[in-house]
């Protein structure tokens, strides 16, 4: 079994408010565990208005798909008009891997 994790450090645009950010942050949340059948949640920076960390996790038979999805995630991130990727950070382990 392989696992695949993502982190998106992400600067959200026109928000000026706690808010505002739930409606650009909320959206994407959503989309993404739609779309991907993923595992997502925002994981950082939830009290700052125009910043946030949203992260994503699969799990997967081969490390192929895993590797697929979480690049097909990242695009899909990196498309998105209402925020800026400053940064995607992933990781992948194997149910065999030692600690």
């Amino acid at each position: 079994m392989w696992i695949g994790f993502i982190e998106f450090d992400v600067l959200l645009g026109d928000v000026h408010s706690l808010k505002g950010k739930r409606s650009v942050v909320r959206p994407l949340v959503s989309d993404l565990r739609r779309k991907f059948e993923l595992s997502v949640a925002e994981v950082g920076h939830q009290d700052l208005h125009r910043r946030a960390v949203v992260g994503a996790g699969v799990v997967g038979g081969d490390v192929q798909h895993v590797v697929d999805v979480l690049d097909r995630v990242e695009r899909y991130v990196a498309a998105r008009p209402e925020l800026e990727l400053l940064s995607a950070r992933r990781r992948l382990l194997n149910s065999e891997d030692q600690d």
